[in-house]
């Protein structure tokens, strides 16, 4: 089902993903019906959409738009996010919802009331923002994510730089308050939950974060010393992710069934000209990192192509887009509380992993023997010459 779902002839055809939404139907034994389902945004507020069971994403995420009275051109900008929000308030990325999804069938079938679908922007590259927020709407909902990104830490901000976003946030300035937040640290960047990765050594603590075109890792080192790099998606010659259950070492009475299934995430990275080495990381949320992955790399070959992620949503074969009777305004949200102190010594104390420090590390035993069929192959992957490194 993988390999099928891979090849992009196969992948994109309308029989195969009817047969996934409907399996999802009759695995979860739901029948067609009307429902409303609620969808969060950014800001808390939440928007209720009635729905079928049977709409997948994109109709869910018509639905959303249209009740938010967001244009149809603009549509495409924004995904809808399966999340587990924790106890500070804050949310954990599960996986962007995919096009063969029920959204519905999704989250219900979780049975725990912390998963939640999310509406946020789904590009990378800021210069897509200025189309956003050339509507209300559009504005409205950039801002209310920037706003919650600030709020949860996942932007850097100093004192300083709070001082004057909290300003214009005070003029309602919200478009001069995102061009602010764009010149920040992490700006357009998804922060991961604190995992484990073999680089550069084995069992290391990492916070991983992605955007601008790479992964950004900020490794813990045994001697409790904080390093920060970055590997470049451009850099990755494939990917795959990894899932396996450990194997129980205790009586044989004891139930497998508790058996958390591990997943991985390993990529192998172009190090300098003639040496490429996997790295792996060891992550709940290994699904998210190799969709954001894919998403940067499908981004960028829309860019080569002379494209636009600017699109209109295909017409249904049945009629014309559905628009909601009642509309349902963006709220702004509140002023910014003051930065959190502990936040700032984790910036001050990363240095650089240096090209120096990359080198003579040993290879990721983890991923040596896979078949050629297991990886995502990255079309957006290129040769570096000696003036990169």
């Amino acid at each position: 089902m993988q390999a099928v779902r891979q090849d992009p002839t196969l992948g994109a055809s309308e029989t195969f993903n009817s047969f996934l939404r409907k399996a999802q139907q009759e695995t979860q034994q739901i029948p067609t019906e009307e429902v409303v389902l609620e969808v969060l945004l950014s800001n808390g507020q939440m928007v209720k959409v009635t729905i079928l069971t049977s709409d997948q994403t994109e109709d869910v995420l018509e639905a959303v738009a249209s009740k938010l009275d967001l244009p149809d051109d603009l549509v495409g900008y924004f995904s809808l996010f399966l999340v587990r929000e924790t106890k500070d308030g804050a949310f954990s990325f599960v996986r962007k919802l995919q096009e063969f999804e029920l959204p519905y069938v999704s989250v219900t079938s979780l049975h725990n009331p912390e998963f939640r679908i999310i509406l946020r922007k789904s590009y990378w590259d800021s210069s897509y923002d200025d189309d956003v927020m050339e509507h209300r709407v559009g504005l409205n909902l950039l801002y209310a994510q920037t706003v919650s990104d600030i709020e949860h830490g996942w932007i850097l901000v100093n004192k300083e730089q709070h001082r004057q976003l909290k300003s214009l946030q005070e003029k309602v300035s919200k478009k001069e308050f995102i061009r602010l937040a764009q010149t920040l640290k992490y700006y357009g960047y998804l922060k991961f939950d604190p995992c484990v990765t073999d680089f550069p050594e084995k069992g290391c603590h990492v916070v991983v974060s992605a955007g601008n075109n790479e992964l950004n890792f900020q490794v813990r080192l045994p001697n409790e010393q904080i390093k920060e790099g970055s590997f470049k998606v451009t850099r990755m010659r494939c990917w795959r992710v990894t899932s396996s259950v450990p194997m129980s070492n205790g009586p044989s009475g004891s139930s497998p069934g508790k058996s958390e299934v591990k997943l991985e995430l390993a990529f192998e990275y172009l190090m300098s000209k003639d040496r490429l080495q996997w790295v792996t990381i060891t992550s709940p949320q290994a699904i998210m990192l190799s969709i954001c992955l894919q998403s940067m790399v499908d981004e960028l070959m829309v860019k080569k192509s002379g494209g636009s992620i600017r699109k209109m949503f295909r017409r249904r074969a049945n009629g014309a887009l559905r628009r909601s009777d009642s509309q349902q305004a963006v709220k702004s949200p509140p002023l910014l509380d003051s930065p959190d102190a502990s936040r700032e010594p984790m910036a001050k104390l990363s240095s650089k992993l240096t090209s120096v420090s990359l080198r003579g590390i040993s290879h990721s035993s983890s991923a040596n023997d896979v078949g050629a069929n297991d990886f995502h192959g990255n079309y957006a992957f290129e040769g570096i010459g000696d003036e990169d490194l």
